[in-house]
């Protein structure tokens, strides 16, 4: 009996060993997978502490840079709409007031046709008078009154002068106007894509400029200018003459700068080493290509698209591609509408910016 209770009291030791062993194990085993938790949870708040670190920098970036900038272009642009609005008004009034010169033109045409007839018919009378030996003093009103009527037929056509210069000018006016009510409807619809979406709309606006001392080539180069705009993939905004009728001045839209350097530095590497011959030519080359050519026909002339200015003096052809520091620089000695001026800057510029195709123009075309 005795030994009976020895063995179940060893059995029972040993039980609660073997129980106090595998709570023991189960305890560390939950210690170390708390510990893992803490682990992770900490990766997990320096995660995102760093993240926080980077938004509160992105927002103070925001703060600093975008809504200030944001704020300067919406005062420009209200600015812009009251300078466009000022315009409208001011061309309005212009139309109305050559409306009613018009109006009053054509009534006094109306008046001198009715007393031209008035006159003639009297001429018709009076001559059987003078045939059938009426006085001296009758054909004197007579000679008179032809004489009025080729006064009044002078005066007529002058009219008629006036109302065509008038036409024409008014014809411009409604090319102006049109011009600025489509310019002014884009920025509108800008603002309201900005308003919905929460953001400012997409666009980037860059300059352009054409001259030419040559009144016979000025319409054909705008033409080939307004193509070569078109080929790069440009829209003409806005366009007007700058106090001149040789001085056009460009507002394009569609490509950045950057962009666009990179693109004329390519195609002007391309023309100037002839890699292009007996090779198809896209149509941004071909037309780039077209505007040098006819440039080079002028005695004096200047073209600006973005970075790229082209310069045509009597003796030379050149074209360079400016970075973003030296178009403001550009823009700010306003050389553009001098040829000699603007080689001479060009000239200054760094060799591999600036592009001599002077015989390369005088060249026959690549077939």
């Amino acid at each position: 009996m005795t030994a009976v209770l020895v063995v179940m009291c060893l059995v029972v030791g040993a039980l609660e060993l073997y129980a106090s062993r595998r709570a023991r194990n189960q305890a560390e085993a939950f210690q170390h997978r708390i510990d893992e938790l803490k682990t992770q949870v900490g990766k997990q708040s320096n995660v995102l502490v760093t993240v926080g670190e980077q938004l509160t920098a992105e927002v103070a970036r925001v703060k600093r840079e975008v809504l200030p900038g944001m704020d300067s272009r919406l005062r420009h642009n209200t600015l812009q709409l009251q300078e466009f609005k000022d315009l409208l008004r001011q061309a309005d009034d212009h139309l109305r007031a050559q409306s009613t010169r018009l109006h009053e033109l054509e009534q006094q045409k109306i008046i001198f046709s009715a007393l031209r007839r008035k006159l003639t018919d009297v001429e018709a009378a009076v001559r059987p008078l003078l045939r059938d030996g009426a006085g001296g003093g009758g054909e004197d009103r007579v000679e008179t009154a032809l004489s009025r009527i080729s006064d009044l037929e002078r005066g007529d056509d002058q009219i008629q002068e006036l109302q065509h210069d008038l036409t024409r000018a008014l014809e411009d006016v409604e090319d102006a106007v049109a011009d600025l009510l489509r310019f002014t409807a884009d920025e509108l619809d800008e603002k309201v894509t900005a308003s919905l979406t929460g953001r400012p709309a997409e666009g980037v606006t860059v300059a352009g400029r054409l001259f030419s001392h040559d009144p016979q080539l000025r319409d054909i180069l705008a033409a080939v200018y307004e193509h070569c705009v078109g080929a790069n993939l440009l829209s003409i905004r806005f366009k007007t003459t700058d106090g001149a009728p040789e001085r056009l001045r460009y507002f394009l839209a569609g490509r950045s700068m950057a962009e666009l350097a990179r693109g004329y530095a390519a195609l002007l590497i391309s023309i100037g080493m002839d890699l292009d011959r007996g090779l198809a030519q896209p149509d941004d080359a071909v037309a780039l290509r077209a505007m040098l050519r006819t440039l080079n026909e002028s005695i004096g002339a200047t073209a600006q698209i973005g970075p790229l200015i082209v310069v045509r003096t009597p003796e030379r052809l050149v074209c360079a591609v400016l970075r973003h520091t030296q178009g403001l620089e550009f823009d700010s000695y306003g050389v553009l509408w001098d040829p000699a001026a603007t080689a001479e800057w060009l000239s200054r510029l760094p060799a591999h910016q600036v592009w001599d195709l002077t015989a390369w123009a005088a060249a026959r075309p690549e077939a």
